[in-house]
């Protein structure tokens, strides 16, 4: 692992982002949903399953999105093949193009919680709990970017993360049944099972989210090695 070039490609994607409306839109749309729950709420606390959905959304539409599309436009521009024969090694590559999209990440997710309430991670297993939730929306982001060949291609696969893995929660609202096979699939969703840590004493949901996150990163992984061996 080399600093420098950690730093020269972080340098690089801050100066990108900054550049691109659509990603400066993306830590909003959070902290906007904490807004419109936090006045819906009163002043009192929010249940457990609308505070993740906020947690959902900030990973989903910040980080998964982020991710995706600078992986997409690396992809678009031909500039990422590059990247991946420079002498910059693959976790350089991954670190680099990752803080800027955690950076963020931690912004938008720290002022929405600090709208609806921060109380409920205010332990180990919460704090774990998001620690992978992130890793996971992380990995995913990268894997579809880098499956991506250009940004209009990331939109077909963006709407499919935010609502399978961040609007998760709302399936509950539809209507199904706790016992039908729409609820048993979700209930092992990630962010349902972040939710889960939170009604049970059991560290096994924590476990699952982590199988998510490897589930994930090797996704990513093979993605990045599929670039590498591209024409």
């Amino acid at each position: 692992m080399n600093v420098q070039r950690i730093s020269a490609i972080f340098e690089k994607d801050i100066k990108d982002f900054m550049k691109n409306m659509m990603l400066l839109m993306m830590p909003i749309i959070p902290i906007v949903l904490a807004l419109i729950y936090g006045r819906m709420g009163g002043g009192e606390e929010l249940p457990i399953s609308l505070i993740y959905l906020v947690v959902g959304v900030t990973f989903s539409a910040v980080t998964s999105t982020c991710m995706m599309t600078m992986m997409a436009e690396e992809n678009e521009k031909k500039t990422l093949r590059g990247l991946i024969l420079s002498p910059a090694s693959f976790l350089d590559i991954i670190i680099g193009k990752s803080l800027v999209t955690g950076l963020i990440t931690f912004i938008s997710l720290a002022v929405s919680l600090a709208v609806i309430g921060i109380d409920p991670f205010l332990n180990i297993k919460a704090i774990l709990g998001l620690i992978l939730l992130f890793l996971f929306f992380l990995f995913l982001g990268i894997g579809i970017g880098l499956f991506s060949k250009s940004i209009a291609a990331t939109s077909a696969y963006l709407m499919p993360v935010m609502f399978l893995f961040g609007f998760t929660p709302m399936i509950a609202q539809l209507g199904f049944s706790e016992d039908s096979i729409v609820m048993t699939i979700a209930d092992t969703f990630p962010i349902m099972q972040a939710i889960e840590l939170h009604d049970s004493a059991s560290w096994l949901p924590l476990g699952i989210i982590a199988i998510w996150m490897v589930g994930a990163a090797l996704f990513m992984y093979v993605c990045f090695k599929k670039t590498m061996t591209d024409d």
